[in-house]
């Protein structure tokens, strides 16, 4: 599992250390970390070192120490380094090891800013040293210049961005992001992952995130984001045992579909049908029923009540707008049944505002800002998406309901605090349907979990956020077989219902996975996936 954490929580981290006189010594791991990266990711792009050019962006804090110690490494290794000063000073220390590797220094100036960005368009490697994890409000004046100008023509350039811990803009602690950002090909963050570089749009700017420890790691405590990895999935997946039947491998429950979008409770089926639960019992409209029967002739239909079906958890609310009154009066018995619940699209506005932790909420941006505006809380979509880690968080806490914020990173927030952030898909999940089988999946799981979410707990984490695993597990499958979906064509465009089709298969891959999570790469540097 990857853990990342606040920009308090890594220099808390870092205090013992400090405390000791090993600062210098901090530095310079980090330094080395970084300037090994860049030889790693050069060599992975066949490109030559000796002779390659390097521009090192360098703020006057010890983000800029990095940068110079790292600059002053590869120097060493025939590169020809050139450090642009963003500020009136830098680091002492690190600024007189880059001059005494060979290292050229350039002051930042509005009269030089055109020349300087020329200069890092053409470099092999810009290496973004400016702020770091304590910096607020993002780069101003001529290094937010700068920074636009070198933007504006990486459009004609094959070089490559690294940033120094984290893109300087970018929030540590939320992945918010102030001013222009100059967005990395690869993050080398030092220590520990930054939870900004986990939730948009701050994973928008990042690139691949390396991880360099740094010596620090035993000092954290509970981390502000977690990611599930190959061998949590594995290890989350239920299995069923050899003497279970349907009933004792979950029963789900599906309020779904209506006259206008009777597709939505078929695609929910199918993901729940895909995720291994042993049966689906279907409520709503004999119309949507009828549909619901010829394309999933597994489903027994119904159009009783949620008191008549006996089942292990509840779907509600896929394809069911405020005029679906019957349906809406089922999601809301549903709710009150106790039993664990995702909750999707139409039945959102229609829930009590008061909810539990085992009801899973899975609004995307636009839905998500209508609950927090219904909850008294001033935001808009606009709002949610600059700031989606917050956002998931404030529903969470406002609702004390389990929220899953779908986006390009999916965000899970739990009232007790922990979050999950997932980013396993494609760009091509961004399709009609694909939210409906998402719910499908996410129900099975909560089906198979049980009301006290059975061998479904994620180590470390609290027990309201044993939910927010389980919804996670269900946005990393869903994600994952998104994808498979699109390399089947190529990496083409994919349709929802191949989601489903492709989910059984990336269950198999994944219960194969157990042991992949403990291979390490041949490198002082861990990815973050």
């Amino acid at each position: 599992m990857i853990s990342a954490y606040t920009g308090t929580q890594v220099r808390e981290a870092e205090e013992p250390l400090l405390a000791a006189s090993l600062g210098d010594v901090l530095m310079q791991r980090a330094a080395h970390g970084l300037a090994h990266a860049v030889v790693l990711e050069l060599r992975s792009l066949s490109r030559r070192l000796y002779g390659s050019n390097v521009v090192v962006l360098t703020g006057k804090g010890n983000n800029g120490g990095d940068g110079l110690y790292a600059g002053a490494a590869l120097a060493a290794r025939g590169m020809r380094t050139t450090a642009v000063l963003t500020a009136d000073s830098a680091h002492p220390k690190a600024l007189a090891a880059f001059r005494r590797a060979g290292g050229r220094v350039r002051q930042l100036t509005d009269a030089a800013l055109s020349d300087l960005a020329a200069e890092a368009v053409r470099a092999d490697v810009v290496i973004d040293a400016v702020l770091g994890t304590g910096a607020k409000g993002g780069l101003r004046g001529s290094a937010a210049g700068l920074v636009n100008a070198i933007a504006d023509g990486r459009g004609h350039t094959a070089g490559l961005v690294v940033a120094c811990d984290l893109p300087s803009g970018v929030d540590a602690d939320t992945g918010d992001v102030s001013g222009p950002v100059l967005s990395a090909d690869v993050t080398v963050t030092f220590g520990a992952a930054k939870a900004g570089l986990l939730a948009d749009p701050g994973a928008d700017h990042a690139g691949r995130v390396e991880v360099v420890p740094i010596g620090i790691e035993e000092n954290f405590g509970r981390p502000a984001v977690r990611r599930l990895e190959d061998e949590d999935l594995a290890n989350l997946l239920p299995h069923p045992a050899r003497r279970s039947h349907k009933y004792s491998r979950g029963v789900l429950g599906v309020v779904a579909g209506s006259a206008d979008y009777p597709g939505a409770a078929v695609l929910a089926c199918r993901g729940a049908l895909a995720a291994g639960v042993g049966m689906v019992r279907y409520l709503g409209p004999p119309e949507v029923a009828d549909l619901v029967r010829q394309s999933c002739p597994e489903v027994v239909c119904s159009t009783g009540t949620v008191a008549d079906n006996q089942v292990q958890a509840w779907l509600v609310g896929s394809g069911m707008g405020p005029a679906d009154h019957e349906q809406l009066q089922r999601a809301r018995d549903a709710v009150d049944s106790g039993l664990p619940v995702v909750a999707d699209a139409g039945a959102l506005p229609a829930l009590p505002d008061v909810l539990a932790p085992h009801v899973v909420l899975t609004p995307h941006a636009g839905e998500l800002a209508a609950l927090l505006k219904r909850l008294g809380a001033d935001q808009d979509r606009a709002g949610v998406e600059a700031g989606t880690l917050e956002a998931a968080r404030q529903a969470a806490t406002l609702t004390g309901a389990t929220v899953l914020l779908k986006g390009a990173t999916t965000l899970v927030a739990a009232p007790s605090g922990d979050v999950y952030s997932q980013a396993d898909g494609t760009p091509w999940l961004a399709t009609a349907g694909s939210g409906d089988v998402l719910a499908g999946i996410i129900g099975a799981l909560l089906a198979q979990a049980g009301p006290d979410v059975g061998r479904l707990r994620m180590q470390g984490a609290k027990e309201e956020g044993h939910w927010a695993a389980v919804a996670a597990l269900g946005a990393a499958l869903h994600g994952r077989a998104g994808r498979a979906a699109s390399d089947a064509s190529s990496g083409g465009p994919i349709a929802a219902g191949g989601i489903a089709d492709s989910l059984p298969q990336i269950w198999g891959k994944v219960s194969t996975l157990s042991n992949s999570g403990s291979r390490k790469r041949n490198s002082r540097t861990q990815p973050l996936r």
